[in-house]
């Protein structure tokens, strides 16, 4: 067993010989460029795990008990701002609403008759509708001319205040009745709305990222309907440590690495919260990421972070596109004083920008490496554009 082992491991080394051997012999000179092994001073950075989280995200809940009669769309469809996505049944809140008109013009007919009591006595007072008067209207005359003159005349009744007390009580009538058209109304207007609120509307322009209902199911005030979250702009919210902090300030650039295909994005500080997590002593922090950036919220994603307590280091950077990636080694050519390269084994490290990349061992500096011509350039960063604040707001970038 070991020493099939060993024969193994020889034979994989005598490839490796062959390979990069065959490199060298084979491989053309072109137009090719070369470039030096740069020394640069570099700030050492921590790379923290975080999340891809929308710009913007809310929960649309229900507000009242009801069913569900319609929804929008499912997980992913897009719709603009003040789209209904979704919808209980209201044909409760219908007949309260009918209820609620009667009632209304009951009160209006009452409040008008009132008015009409009130005037009849104010302009003829004592007197009663000829309707209600049997034996054409004697005993109120009677009343009138006979009764109350002598009872006023013995000191039993004093005319002036009875009237008085009669256009209070009529007046009293006109202000209940007013106050029951005003009940009225108050009702209608609490009934529209949990009318609005038997609707949920889209707040922004956005997406569904997430139904918890069907069409059909009985949901209680409270209950989640869907997730509604803008997509267009992307942030990595971040748990940054409390040391690590004043390394951190608003609108500054980093460097960030997404989880699709290693991409390296440019990421801008977007928002430092006010307050540390007392139980893990962190910050949380949001990045602006390029609208173009490959991937989608719930992402996993790395933010290199500066420490600047920690001391600068001296690194080594060669341009990318001198980097030839040979099966799972990354190699470059040495030029050599005679003009000939020389294939090598190197092991990088981060990017420094597009253009640029670090060098951890297998050159030195002094040395030249070769830049195919051929090589297309990395496309350039694309600067993260600022999400739209909330409106009346300024927004600090």
């Amino acid at each position: 067993m070991a020493r099939r082992l060993g024969t193994l491991i020889l034979a994989g080394l005598c490839g490796l010989g062959a390979a990069v051997a065959g490199a060298q012999e084979g491989n053309p000179v072109g137009n090719g460029q070369v470039a030096p092994v740069e020394v640069r001073q570099a700030q050492a950075t921590v790379a923290l795990g975080g999340t891809v989280v929308p710009y913007k995200e809310v929960t649309l809940s229900a507000q009242l008990p009801g069913r569900v009669i319609s929804l929008a769309g499912e997980e992913g469809d897009q719709f603009k701002k003040g789209t209904v996505l979704a919808q209980l049944d209201d044909k409760e809140l219908r007949a309260q609403q009918q209820a609620a008109y009667a009632a209304l013009r009951d009160a209006d007919a009452n409040m008008r008759n009132a008015g009409v009591q009130f005037s009849r006595e104010l302009i003829a007072p004592g007197k009663q509708s000829p309707s209600t008067m049997p034996g054409m209207g004697m005993p109120s005359l009677f009343d009138q001319f006979v009764t109350r003159p002598m009872g006023s005349m013995m000191g039993e009744g004093n005319p002036y205040l009875e009237r008085q007390a009669d256009l209070y009580r009529q007046g009293t009538q006109i202000e209940q009745t007013r106050n029951a058209y005003m009940r009225a109304q108050s009702q209608l207007q609490q009934l529209a709305a949990k009318f609005r609120d038997t609707k949920s509307v889209a707040p922004f322009d956005g997406t569904i990222i997430k139904k918890m209902v069907e069409v059909g199911d009985t949901v209680q005030p409270g209950m989640p309907l869907l997730v509604f979250a803008d997509t267009k702009y992307l942030q990595i919210q971040v748990d940054v440590p409390a040391r690590l902090m004043p390394g951190i300030r608003d609108a500054m650039w980093v460097r960030a690495k997404l989880d699709v295909r290693n991409t390296i994005v440019k990421a801008r500080v977007a928002q430092i919260f006010p307050m540390a997590d007392p139980e893990r002593h962190t910050v949380r922090v949001k990045f602006d990421i390029p609208t173009s950036a490959p991937g989608g919220p719930g992402m996993y994603a790395e933010v290199m972070i500066p420490d600047v307590d920690a001391p600068v280091r001296t690194v080594l950077v060669i341009p990318t596109a001198a980097v030839q990636q040979r099966g799972s080694l990354p190699m470059v050519y040495i030029i050599r004083d005679q003009g000939e390269k020389e294939l090598r084994i190197v092991r990088l490290g981060e990017k420094v920008d597009p253009y640029h990349i670090t060098v951890l061992s297998g050159l030195k500096p002094g040395e030249f490496v070769y830049v195919p011509a051929e090589s297309s350039p990395p496309p350039a960063w694309e600067v993260p554009p600022v999400p739209p604040g909330p409106p009346g707001m300024p927004v600090h970038r």
